[in-house]
């Protein structure tokens, strides 16, 4: 098993991942994906966000926490490296299952093809 990815922290790299416009979204989360802008093989890099449409403040950090944890253990081993992940929070994701949740996760990661084997390079 790979490492967990690192964090995306700058505005403008949420705003890069959101203006390349490849996205799937799923009742407990939003996938969005671009490519890292100089470094093909790097590994993945992951977002978070919440809006204040996802609830207060308690609901928001549950929901982040939640995908947090999503993110920490499918990524490692099936995200492609090279790209830049934002997982973005909706209203179902504080009280979605953990199950159904890891599924929309998987799902979304198909969906825009950034979905890797175990064993796959690259």
């Amino acid at each position: 098993m790979r490492a967990a990815p690192t964090r995306l922290k700058r505005r403008s790299d949420f705003l890069r991942t959101a203006a390349a416009r490849h996205k799937a979204a799923l009742p407990g989360l939003v996938l969005q994906v671009a490519s890292q802008p100089d470094a093909a093989e790097a590994p993945p890099r992951v977002g978070f966000t919440a809006t204040r449409k996802v609830g207060n403040a308690v609901v928001r950090n549950r929901a982040r926490r939640r995908l947090r944890a999503a993110a920490a253990s499918l990524m490692p081993s099936h995200a492609k490296p090279g790209r830049d992940y934002v997982l973005i929070a909706r209203n179902e994701t504080a009280a979605r299952p953990w199950a159904q949740l890891l599924e929309d996760l998987e799902a979304a990661l198909r969906r825009v093809r950034a979905w890797r084997e175990p064993g796959e390079t690259a």
